[in-house]
Parts: C-alpha cells; sequence; structure tokens
C-alpha cells in the first residue's frame, strides 16, 4: 500500500486539506494572545482593568483573549497594544 504523505511535510498536508490558512490564523492568534496575557500579567492588570484601558468591555477583551477566536481586528489589537504601552509591529515574509 502507497502511502500519500511519505516524505512531505505537515504544512503540505495541510495544504492539500484546505486547513493551511485556518491553522496559522489560530496559531498566530494564540501567539498574540499569549502575548498580551504576559504583559497584562507583567503590569499586573485585571482584565476589568485593561478593558477599561481599552476603552471596551470585558467581553470584548475575552475575545481578544481567547486563542481559538480568529477574528480579531486591528483595531482591537492597537487598543490592546496602546494600553499596554505597547506598539505592533507586522512582517510579511515569503512563503
Amino acid at each position: 500500500m502507497k502511502k500519500k504523505h511519505i516524505g512531505s511535510n505537515f504544512d503540505d498536508f495541510l495544504k492539500e486539506e484546505s486547513q493551511f490558512e485556518n491553522a496559522t490564523a489560530v496559531a498566530v492568534k494564540r501567539v498574540i494572545a499569549w502575548q498580551i496575557e504576559q504583559e497584562m500579567e507583567k503590569q499586573k492588570l485585571t482584565k476589568t482593568l485593561m478593558a477599561k484601558k481599552m476603552h471596551t468591555s470585558r467581553a470584548a477583551l475575552n475575545r481578544l483573549l481567547d486563542e481559538s477566536d480568529t477574528s480579531l481586528t486591528l483595531v482591537t489589537l492597537a487598543s490592546a497594544a496602546a494600553a499596554l504601552g505597547k506598539s505592533i509591529q507586522f512582517k510579511l515574509k515569503a512563503a
């Protein structure tokens, strides 16, 4: 029996299964949520205080910190960064 995916990498498999973009989005969101949570802990900010600093609701902050919710907007991300005294940096790289 010939195995279809021997020798291929996981990215190739995800692309073949049309899951690469979704998996990438989830991975990026997990990193963003983790970085925000780490900075909140470092600055000793509760979710309530962080939401106030962002001028948003605690529910909106919870969505931002939900690593499986990939519907993050740049406005929300910029607001979180500003509330933490940080800036955002994006970089596109060759595939």
